[in-house]
């Protein structure tokens, strides 16, 4: 056996080092690209969670009888945010989704991923509503649409519905700052006013 043959198993586990090493930092979500970027955001009928639950506080309307499609996204920049009262991550981002909405005017529409109705409801009583209206997907169809991985994930659109920005995780301070307000100022041709809270 030469001595360049001993070498050889050495080599092979270093390339299936290097290969599985470089595998495993493409599985970072908030660092893999959307295949919807540049595309038009998917078609769907969906029930709406409630009408205005933020604006009629103890409105007794029960949701789920009216329904909306992509339609109602078109018009003017808007942030579709996947959310369910099951992800911690989503309660954490949910004030700063509050901030944005009050300090930019900036439409926001939710999509309940995977939740309880009631429970949803319960939770934009109690911690305040930033959707302009909430999406049902209860069977979480229009998150295999959108290629969710989970809650929370956000999707800012163009006027036309355009998918420009989409997050894999929270918008925190941080994130809006650095990443979703240039975004949105890039859509208005102007700054959005991105300060850091």
């Amino acid at each position: 056996m030469s001595r360049a043959s001993l070498f050889v198993p050495l080599g092979v586990f270093l390339l299936i080092v290097g290969i599985g090493y470089a595998g495993f930092k493409l599985n970072d979500p908030h660092e893999l690209p959307s295949a919807l970027l540049g595309k038009p955001f998917p078609e769907f009928t969906a029930p709406l969670l409630e009408d205005g639950v933020g604006s009629r506080p103890g409105d007794a309307h029960a949701g789920g009888d009216r329904l909306v499609d992509r339609s109602a996204l078109l018009g003017e920049p808007v942030l579709v945010n996947v959310w369910a009262t099951w992800c911690p991550t989503c309660k954490a981002e949910h004030e700063q989704l509050l901030h944005i909405r009050a300090s930019t005017g900036l439409r926001i529409v939710g999509v309940n991923y995977k939740d309880d109705p009631i429970k949803a409801r319960n939770w934009l009583r109690q911690l305040g509503d930033p959707y302009e209206f909430v999406v049902q997907d209860t069977d979480g169809s229009l998150g295999v649409e959108l290629g969710v991985y989970g809650a929370p994930e956000s999707f800012l659109l163009d006027a036309e519905g355009t998918i420009v920005y989409k997050r894999v995780g929270d918008i925190n301070p941080r994130i809006w700052r650095d990443e979703l307000a240039p975004a949105l100022a890039r859509l208005n041709g102007s700054s959005a006013g991105g300060g850091d809270g």
